[in-house]
């Protein structure tokens, strides 16, 4: 293994295009973060369960932030090797080519089309499946875009005449940095488009006829380290996008088939590498393209928890049981167990492995002597307990015993929940030193075609860890508690 280069400081920036904010940050070649910046993006609820961004105050804030985070570092543009982007990955933005957008962009949390998905599944269901990997489903980009075609006065004339361009997130910033000379992203955003075949790695023209969408429209598909083309306001080359779970795994390096993580944000995301197989899902995950260093694909499972940092923020902003998030973890371990509590939190339904959008929230055994304490414990439980039936679905699909999990994100930082998650995996929770996983999954990938690295290996070298939970749950116990959180699930459905 080669040693990493120290003649000479380099930086690579990296930008992370979210869905309440934008960041940037300026990684140097240690892994080590320089500066950083950010910015807040507007919400837009036109509708009851519609979701809107404006592209153009997404790209100004990338602008911003990425100007702020380099005059911080204090370094010159010449020692900047590359731009990294990693993006929230369902969006849709249509836009001309003078890169004014057609519409506001349709957020991933967007249900406007679920009455079109309905509608669609029964027909077309497999096919998207056995070719996407993806179920129908508002939150993909595909219906998102038809319904900007459909309901944009003018919108399909001008896709059909090559007016009108489409692209995720990372696509639009592209082309704003390169002046418009370059339309293209990269195989994970593609991969979540509901219109991209993943096991062939091209735009499926059967697809794109059942949402009515013109060829002309979609970008080129690259891997996800590749030298895109210069950002001209930064004369800088822009050498990798992922999308932002993608990026996190990438950024554990879970680049070993079998290895996951679990980002602990408002939802949880769990991505498990399968390596060059495409794995065909009988629990109700997804598959997708993981990022990829070549040509040749890599592949993940994923499951989605809706409610996982939400069902804290219910406590404190409904209930107003706890004053701050980080309260709830003094709470449950004031208290020795649930109690025989269970806090289902389906909210908006319940996503992988039941995908049962009719569930609702409920608390079950209530007792006289059930308080505040066992109800914020039961909380927090009931977030782990959701990693874990996405973790044990997983397990079924791959073939393969969960040996640890790599975890980010802001809950993580509750030590109560991640020394349960551990119990009730059995298995090491590993919390990394570094909380922004997903830029420096974009460093990583954009260093490595650059050649600031020469290997996968050698970026081990940078990884720091800030804990590892192990098990220390007794097996009857852990067992016991599984089987009252499946009881809890069932009454909810």
């Amino acid at each position: 293994m080669g040693k990493i280069k120290v003649d000479m400081k380099k930086y690579i920036l990296c930008v992370d295009q979210g869905t309440t904010s934008t960041r940037s940050i300026v990684y140097d070649n240690f892994g080590n973060v320089v500066s950083s910046a950010s910015k807040g993006i507007t919400q837009y609820y036109p509708h009851p369960g519609w979701v809107e961004h404006n592209p153009e105050e997404i790209y100004d804030s990338v602008i911003v932030t990425a100007v702020d985070a380099l005059t911080k570092a204090d370094v010159s543009i010449k020692e900047i090797e590359g731009i990294g982007i990693t993006n929230q990955r369902e969006t849709t933005v249509a836009w001309d080519r003078s890169g004014t957008p057609a519409y506001n962009a349709i957020v991933w949390q967007c249900r406007r089309t679920a009455g079109l998905c309905k509608s669609l599944e029964k027909q077309y269901g497999s096919e998207i499946y056995s070719k996407t990997g993806l179920k129908i489903d508002a939150y993909f980009s595909a219906t998102k875009l038809k319904w900007i075609l459909d309901n944009v006065a003018g919108a399909r004339e001008r896709a059909q005449k090559g007016e009108l361009l489409f692209g995720t997130i990372d696509s639009y910033i592209l082309y704003r940095l390169t002046g418009g000379k370059v339309h293209a992203t990269d195989y994970t955003n593609a991969s979540r488009t509901m219109l991209y075949d993943i096991h062939n790695l091209r735009w499926d023209k059967s697809l794109l006829k059942i949402f009515d969408i013109p060829e002309c429209m979609l970008p080129k598909v690259y891997p996800s380290s590749h030298e895109y083309g210069y950002a001209t306001e930064f004369r800088i080359p822009v050498l990798s996008i992922a999308g932002d779970q993608q990026a996190s795994l990438f950024g554990h390096l879970c680049v070993g088939e079998g290895m996951l993580k679990t980002t602990y944000g408002t939802g949880c995301f769990m991505l498990m590498n399968t390596g060059d197989k495409a794995i065909s899902s009988k629990n109700g995950l997804l598959t997708t393209l993981a990022a990829s260093i070549s040509e040749k694909p890599q592949y993940a499972l994923e499951g989605s928890v809706f409610m996982g940092g939400a069902t804290v923020q219910w406590l404190r902003d409904e209930l107003k049981i706890i004053d701050t998030a980080a309260q709830s973890e003094q709470c449950a371990l004031n208290v020795g167990d649930n109690g025989g509590v269970y806090l289902v939190p389906a909210f908006t339904g319940l996503g992988a492995p039941y995908w049962d959008g009719d569930a609702r929230a409920a608390i079950v055994g209530l007792t006289r002597g059930t308080g505040r304490d066992h109800i914020v414990r039961a909380a927090l439980e009931g977030i782990a307990y959701q990693v874990c039936d996405v973790a044990f679905a997983m397990e079924q699909d791959a073939g393969k015993k969960i040996l640890s999990l790599e975890v980010d994100g802001g809950a993580t930082a509750n030590d109560f929940l991640m020394q349960f998650q551990s119990d009730m995996l059995a298995a090491p929770v590993i919390r990394p030193e570094n909380a922004e996983v997903t830029t420096l999954g974009v460093f990583y990938l954009s260093a490595l075609k650059c050649g600031m690295f020469s290997s996968v290996a050698q970026l081990t070298e940078l990884t720091r860890r800030d804990d590892v939970f192990y098990p220390s749950a007794n097996e009857r116990k852990r067992v016991a508690l599984l089987e009252g959180w499946k009881t809890a699930v069932k009454r909810v459905r």
